[in-house]
């Protein structure tokens, strides 16, 4: 209870304080130190927590207590926390929801109306979000929806965090750019509904990420294969816990994947 009730604290709204500014090319400086972090006592200044909810969904909160959640279904928990920005996307029933709660500020949509594409740049004072998009499948793998998926990009504490959606492409030339390096990387590895864990781990290299958390599996088994697939460049830690805490100084020197287990807040 008293985890819960200090991320409740921090999802309170308070004081802005600026935000460092990120430009997605933060360098590694210190070791693989990164660890579950106990909220008793809150979040240092300029560290950032992550906390893994279910499926795709991830709240990230920076120590002024701004939150946003990703891949917003409309349940958190039984905890009763209002995020100050939600992000969707509409590929399944399990990444968005037509009746978000009202009392959230901003809710961002991955997907345009019509034949515009989402985009979105909204600076809450200590983070900054905005978008990338890319094109998905139709319906049982027929045809494609140009821009119908977004890479929703949190730049706050100095670090740059990616949510890859649900991922069906292996970005362009253009898009890698439009992103620019990932420091932390929230990955579907569900190898079929997204794209082929070897496409998917391609993508993750490339993005030279120092953080890779994986996210949207059905299995244990499509998790182990994606963590096979990775162990050859990247350190693999099973946390056994839900949330971590991260820092621009303490990002891991090692390329490392952090595995969370789901955990609502209740």
């Amino acid at each position: 209870m008293r985890l819960l009730a200090a991320l409740v604290l921090l999802a309170t709204p308070a004081v802005a304080q600026d935000r460092i500014p990120s430009h997605c090319i933060a360098v590694a400086a210190g070791a693989p130190s990164v660890v579950p972090v106990a909220l008793e006592a809150g979040l240092e200044p300029d560290s950032i927590l992550i906390r893994y909810i279910d499926h795709a969904s991830f709240a990230v909160v920076t120590a002024d207590g701004t939150m946003a959640v990703t891949d917003y279904t409309g349940y958190l928990g039984t905890a009763d926390v209002v995020p100050d920005v939600v992000t969707m996307n509409n590929a399944h029933s399990t990444h968005w929801t037509a009746a978000p709660d009202p009392r959230i500020p901003h809710v961002l949509a991955g997907w345009g109306e019509g034949a515009a594409a989402a985009d979105h740049r909204l600076d809450l004072g200590s983070m900054l979000v905005r978008n990338v998009t890319t094109d998905t499948r139709g319906p049982f793998g027929e045809g494609a929806r140009a821009n119908g998926n977004s890479i929703f990009i949190f730049e706050a504490g100095g670090l740059c965090i990616g949510h890859l959606g649900h991922l069906h492409q292996i970005p362009s030339d253009e898009q890698y750019a439009a992103i620019g390096r990932l420091d932390v990387v929230m990955v579907p590895v569900d190898g079929g509904f997204t794209m082929r864990l070897q496409d998917m781990a391609g993508v993750v290299k490339r993005l030279r990420s120092s953080v890779v958390i994986p996210m949207h599996w059905f299995s244990q088994a499509s998790l182990d294969r994606f963590l096979a697939e990775m162990a050859t460049e990247f350190t693999v830690v099973e946390t056994g816990g839900a949330q971590i805490a991260l820092s621009l100084d303490d990002l891991p020197s090692q390329p490392t994947v952090m595995v969370l287990e789901p955990a609502y807040l209740d």
